[in-house]
């Protein structure tokens, strides 16, 4: 699958571009304390292989090319301000995929995130894709807020899911599929 950019109210998502790595190493630098307690790291005891910012570019455009994985970065106004991603696509009888995000501290709050989530889910069902998850750490409010926005419908928990700031953390699962019914103004606008 190609590439895509979608636009929505303001909000762009696209792929990583090699041209990006200024602005991608500062967002990364500036929001490394802000998404410490959400975001999943290697436990210990296992290491994967160090990546250059043009290697992680073209790990995700072989994703894309081989269909299992669509990674974007969010842009506002031509300025990086986070990250959304379709990933871990399975095919098969299942055609699922998770959902993950997040949004630079300094525009958090804005709308930007739901909006972001709805394209990607939007194209993950372009894509074939027939159900997308979105795992959430209970203490997240803020993502909670994302899930429910866009009519994810919660399934349940999952016990010490992903290991996140130094623990096996539990994650709330939402879903959402195709032959759910369009709701919200995320949906109504044609996403």
């Amino acid at each position: 699958m190609r590439p895509v950019e979608l636009t929505q109210d303001g909000v762009t998502i696209r792929v990583l571009r090699r041209s990006d790595e200024d602005q991608w190493h500062a967002l990364r630098r500036r929001n490394r304390e802000w998404l410490r307690p959400w975001e999943a790291t290697l436990p210990p005891g296992r290491s994967e292989p160090s990546l250059t910012f043009t290697g992680l570019v073209r790990r995700e455009k072989r994703q894309w090319r081989d269909n299992t994985g669509y990674p974007f970065v969010i842009s506002v106004g031509g300025e990086l301000v986070g990250r959304v991603a379709v990933a871990g696509v399975r095919w098969g009888a299942e055609c699922g995929a998770s959902i993950g995000y997040w949004v630079d501290q300094a525009h958090a709050g804005r709308g930007i995130v739901p909006t972001a989530v709805a394209l990607a889910t939007q194209h993950g069902f372009a894509a074939g894709l027939h159900r997308l998850e979105i795992a959430v750490r209970p203490e997240n409010t803020a993502s909670l807020r994302v899930a429910h926005k866009l009519g994810f419908v919660e399934e349940g928990l999952r016990r010490s899911y992903l290991f996140i700031d130094g623990d096996w953390r539990d994650h709330q699962v939402f879903v959402r599929t195709q032959a759910m019914a369009r709701i919200g103004r995320y949906w109504d606008s044609g996403l």
